[in-house]
């Protein structure tokens, strides 16, 4: 199997509609951060035929956790100067990782973010 194959053997292909979704979910953080993953992940959880929306949705909405700790320590470190740097670098980061994944996901690639933590498993 290659980076390219657009799901592992086995499963189901992905429907243009499912990598729309999924997409749209990974732009969505960049404005509405962890709202429209929760949402998407809660609407398709129990549909097995929304496996690729309900994955993707699971991963940005983990990565929305992961950058609202680093904002939270960010907001704290505001008292020593660091913080407003922090912050920044995070939000740069959520720009370039949501774009990067959405590209992914509308090729119908299952991406995982570098750095999230897995709480919504």
């Amino acid at each position: 199997m290659n980076d390219f194959d657009p799901a592992p053997a086995g499963a189901t292909a992905t429907t243009q509609d499912d990598r729309t979704f999924a997409m749209l979910t990974h732009l969505s953080c960049i404005i509405f951060g962890f709202i429209v993953p929760l949402i998407m992940w809660l609407v398709h959880k129990d549909k097995p035929e929304k496996a690729f929306v309900t994955d993707q949705a699971k991963e940005a909405l983990n990565f929305q956790i992961t950058l609202t700790i680093g904002y939270v320590i960010g907001m704290v470190l505001t008292i020593i100067l660091i913080g407003g740097l922090i912050n920044i670098v995070l939000w740069i980061l959520c720009v370039v990782f949501s774009i990067i994944a959405a590209l992914k996901a509308k090729d119908g690639v299952a991406y995982r973010y570098p750095f999230a933590l897995r709480l919504i498993n």
